[in-house]
């Protein structure tokens, strides 16, 4: 079993195969929350140069710095003790979030101007999936994306990880990324295309992601799943430590402000004018965030009950 690959290109066509991608984008949404996409617009060439950056980055300013942290360090401890113990609280990654408006890597050469225009790439595809989103909820166009941003303007979120997961000499002693649901709206993952290691939890079993040569995942966040009232689900995943390669992968959110108010979408509550059960609450998405800050590990529906006490 393997996630559903898509030719997003055909979305722009027009008949029976652009009907054909729209419902298979429908079902990767709805049976799966993960999906990865082929011809997604975005230039090869400046896929490669993000490979290469972010790649030089790790070696250059944190392959050092990881092999000294508290959690190599604390790994190691564990296995002299032999005792089967687990690292539980921890992940196996490297991790930094950049943003419009934080501290970059500066060392790297290219580094900036290069992940400054791939983030603009990033962008414009997840309003793009968030329209096909829209328009297969027969929801008016734009209304994914009104709803992040509070309304109209630009307060959306939007940040990106860039990660790496290094060779572990203990994998079975701690996780590469402990398994979540994201809490936002649609995550946009650029996965290593040889080093695998990210799983997806199916019908009560771990399916892997296979790793496909400059592909894009697609998957849904908590928020999705609210303003569908349940259609799409956020879907559990984590990523396995391994023996072998240093995994990269760089996941983009594009997330609500923390001032917009999220909740199901009037028309999927409604159904022939007879309100259909609305399963989901209506909450200030800064209100979820603290939630999740301290949940992030745990199922996602007492988080919603949390969020609808407040």
């Amino acid at each position: 079993m393997a996630i559903p690959v898509i030719d997003f290109s055909k979305v722009n066509g027009t008949g029976e195969e652009r009907a054909k991608t729209m419902a298979q984008i429908a079902n990767g949404c709805e049976e799966w929350g993960f999906f990865q996409l082929m011809n997604h617009g975005i230039p090869e060439e400046l896929l490669e140069k993000v490979k290469k950056v972010c790649s030089e980055y790790f070696k250059l300013e944190r392959e050092e710095i990881f092999k000294n942290s508290t959690v190599a360090n604390t790994l190691n401890a564990l296995a002299e003790k032999n005792s089967g113990e687990k690292l539980e609280n921890v992940d196996w990654e490297d991790v930094i979030t950049l943003l419009d408006d934080n501290e970059w890597p500066s060392k790297t050469s290219g580094f900036k101007e290069t992940m400054t225009e791939y983030r603009a790439e990033l962008k414009k595809l997840a309003e793009k999936v968030m329209e096909v989103m829209d328009e297969n909820l027969s929801l008016p166009k734009g209304y994914i994306k009104k709803a992040f941003n509070d309304g109209e303007g630009h307060s959306a979120f939007f940040g990106t990880k860039v990660s790496h997961y290094p060779p572990c000499p203990h994998p079975e002693l701690v996780n590469g990324l402990r398994a979540h649901t994201d809490a936002g709206g649609v995550i946009l993952l650029f996965q290593d295309d040889v080093v695998g290691g990210l799983q997806i939890l199916k019908d009560g079993q771990w399916i892997d992601v296979q790793p496909m040569k400059n592909t894009i995942v697609i998957n849904t966040g908590d928020q999705i799943e609210v303003l569908s009232n349940g259609r799409y689900k956020s879907t559990w995943h984590r990523v396995l430590a391994t023996p072998d390669g240093n995994r990269r992968s760089i996941a983009s959110f594009y997330n609500p402000s923390l001032k917009a108010t999220i909740a199901p979408a009037p028309g999927l509550v409604e159904k022939d004018g007879e309100e259909i059960d609305q399963t989901y609450p209506k909450f200030l998405f800064g209100d979820y965030m603290s939630i999740y800050a301290k949940q992030k590990f745990l199922p996602k529906e007492p988080r919603f009950q949390a969020v609808r006490a407040l």
